[in-house]
């Protein structure tokens, strides 16, 4: 019977090996659905990878990005994460750059000159944008021989020359998109392809907004590197606007739009834990002492506050942030846990549920700005009040504060709901927009370093929660706002926090020779988180 059962075994294998003999191995090789080298990709496709990975995970509402920017503050690490600035290895946006370079290959096959044009304008923002977006973080990094797949080890550019270079690439987009004939401008120019929906003209704004967003990042270097032009070309920008189109309002706006089906809001999953989440002291202490309306977005009341001291939940001092300094066993201690939220007493205000985790599309909220005009708008307040061009400082500052306002849908007299941390209802409040812009806090003082520090900090309570580490590196490159540091919850050895990160362990790890160069030339060797790099220095 063994015999007989392993015999018919054999059989089978036969008849079944039999046909698979007479395929050509090369039918099993090609696929049918890929294109061969020779075929065209259709942008749009290479475009909708590149748009909707522009944003990294880190820097969504609520994650770690906004932790380092000092907007929230987690007291529950399994789901909000540590405090601590404790970094290590550097992401990157090399794969930016990839599909930048297959889009303008593709592109090069295209028989339209509108799409050549549009195209080209693109995949120049989006190697500009990765090479910031990286060098910020570390330094020099490889630009020139990056994203040549047959040149494994390529060598790395100064800080310096990837700026010089970078800038070349913005301005370059946005010649490109001048060509355009005027008749297509406000067509959307890739429905299917651009998850931000923009038409040629407002791509063509973002691409010059970035570009003084890059210029203005340059403020340490101004003076000593002519090479980069930093004043004299935010004043050609700022003084051509026919050749240099900006945004003009939040419609303008270079928004990631959450919606339930494909991308929905990454924080929804976590709207059962909204106890872990605490508003920083950073903000709010600004905002609140200000009499800023941004507060009743932001946050809740603080429940001892309103449920122990009895204080309206209108009142401003109810609101009370958590400092990034206080170790995280600490704050955990004096969190409500319960599910029932009329029992909270806890010290500290939360995130605001009914804002951010009421809706899985993120409906309820702002959008996700990446670039936005409100952000613009200071950094021209703060070109004018430089000197680098001459306007009225006042009312562009003024201006971007109007235009947070708006983002955060806040108008003077307006009656807006307040929710504690579950969502559940505690009242209305009057938002008096007139009150908070005539506070002496707020109301501007001039083209000095104190008007300096009001622009920066307004440009950073705009920033909630949105822009990546903007807010970040821009407290890096002024000292302002005052960030919170020197206690056990930062979690660095010396409780300050770092300037950098340390270089993708993919270059220590395949790119060793030139990386080792690369940190000799700019930190003696090592590769530190509080090294200053040449942008800062």
């Amino acid at each position: 019977m063994k015999k007989s059962f392993y015999s018919k075994l054999i059989a089978l294998g036969s008849i079944i090996l039999l046909p698979m003999s007479c395929i050509n191995n090369d039918d099993l090789l090609n696929n049918p659905n890929s294109i061969p080298e020779s075929g065209i990709v259709p942008p749009t496709l290479i475009l909708n990878r590149i748009t909707s990975h522009l944003v990294m995970p880190e820097e969504f509402f609520f994650d770690q990005a906004h932790r380092q920017n000092q907007y929230f503050v987690s007291n529950y690490s399994y789901y909000w994460g540590t405090n601590f600035y404790n970094w290590t290895n550097s992401e990157n946006q090399y794969s930016l750059l990839l599909y930048a370079n297959r889009l303008e290959e593709q592109n090069e096959k295209s028989t339209n000159a509108n799409d050549k044009a549009y195209y080209a304008a693109l995949s120049k923002f989006f190697k500009a944008y990765s090479f910031i977006w990286l060098s910020q973080r570390v330094g020099d990094i490889p630009m020139k021989e990056a994203g040549d797949s047959k040149n494994l080890r390529p060598k790395y550019d100064t800080q310096e020359e990837v700026y010089v270079h970078s800038l070349q690439l913005l301005e370059e987009a946005n010649e490109l998109l001048n060509n355009l004939p005027v008749e297509i401008q406000n067509r959307v120019a890739d429905a299917s392809g651009d998850i931000f929906h923009l038409t040629y003209l407002q791509w063509q704004k973002v691409i010059n907004s970035f570009h003084l967003r890059t210029l203005i990042s340059l403020s340490k270097r101004a003076d000593d590197t002519p090479e980069l032009k930093v004043k004299e070309t935010f004043a050609k920008i700022i003084n051509n606007p026919q050749d240099y189109p900006l945004q003009g309002s939040n419609k303008d706006n270079m928004s990631y739009v959450f919606n339930q089906d494909h991308n929905p809001n990454p924080i929804f999953r976590k709207r059962a834990y909204t106890y872990g989440a605490n508003i920083s002291k950073t903000i709010l202490d600004l905002t609140t002492s200000s009499l800023d309306p941004r507060t009743y977005a932001f946050a809740t009341p603080a429940p001892a506050k309103y449920n122990t001291e009895g204080l309206d939940v209108a009142d401003f001092k109810a609101y009370v942030g958590v400092s990034t300094n206080t170790g995280q066993a600490e704050i955990f201690a004096t969190t409500d846990t319960e599910g029932i939220a009329t029992n909270d007493r806890g010290p500290y205000s939360y995130m605001n549920y009914k804002r951010y985790l009421s809706s899985q599309d993120g409906s309820n909220s702002e959008p996700y700005t990446v670039i936005g005009y409100s952000e613009l708008c200071f950094n021209i307040a703060e070109a004018i009040n430089r000197g680098w061009i001459s306007g009225d400082a006042n009312q562009w500052y003024l201006n971007g504060i109007k235009e947070s306002l708006e983002l955060f849908g806040l108008k003077d007299g307006q009656s807006f709901s307040i929710g504690d941390r579950t969502g559940g209802d505690l009242g209305e409040v009057n938002i008096n927009v007139d009150q908070f812009l005539n506070h002496k806090n707020v109301a501007y003082k001039g083209n000095n370093s104190q008007g300096l520090e009001q622009i920066i900090q307004q440009k950073y309570i705009a920033f909630f929660c949105n822009s990546g580490f903007e807010a970040f590196y821009n407290w890096r490159r002024t000292g302002f706002p005052k960030f919170e540091e020197g206690g056990v919850g930062i979690g660095t050895a010396t409780n300050k926090i770092p300037l950098r990160w340390m270089y993708p362990q993919g270059e220590i790890t395949y790119n060793s020779e030139n990386y080792l160069q690369a940190i000799q030339r700019q930190y003696n060797g090592s590769d530190g988180t509080f090294d200053k790099m040449w942008l800062i220095k």
